[in-house]
């Protein structure tokens, strides 16, 4: 087995707020994974660290994750390798103003010639009313969709 590259020495200070925070009820499963990892790989720890096979076995992660931890923690300290980064997705395609728009043209008086509005009778006129550059009958059923409308 290799030498571990980052060595992970926690401070009594460091420690303590790791166990601390650790009993708190209301932390993310992926932030309190990460206190472990760190707690049970401290070479200071009173029975010494434990290998990051031990780790993975125990918490059930993997040995990337308790690498990484490891890195971020000797790189960056201790709130570095706590909390994450932000995950990119996918940006929100419709803002709370378009979907309520949306909904308001769905609950309103359908067009003449027409007994009620359809899905892609909603898209068509979202869009002569410029409400969204563009927009699917499909999206429309996902917005009104949470709102119980009732052809979706």
């Amino acid at each position: 087995m290799s030498a571990k590259i980052y060595i992970v020495q926690l401070s009594n200070k460091q420690r303590k707020k790791l166990k601390a925070f650790s009993r708190r009820g209301k932390v993310s499963a992926r932030k309190l994974n990460r206190a472990r990892i760190l707690l049970l790989a401290d070479e200071n720890r009173p029975k010494g660290a434990m290998t990051d096979a031990q780790i993975s076995e125990i918490l059930h992660v993997s040995l990337t994750t308790i690498g990484r931890i490891r890195r971020q923690f000797v790189a960056g300290g201790l709130d570095r390798a706590l909390d994450e980064k932000t995950r990119s997705g996918r940006p929100v395609k419709f803002t709370g103003d378009q979907q309520a728009k949306a909904t308001a043209l769905a609950c309103s008086t359908p067009p003449q010639g027409h007994s009620q509005w359809s899905l892609r009778l909603i898209a068509e006129r979202l869009l002569e009313l410029e409400f969204v550059d563009s927009i699917t009958h499909t999206s429309v059923a996902n917005i009104l969709k949470k709102t119980n409308w009732p052809l979706t």
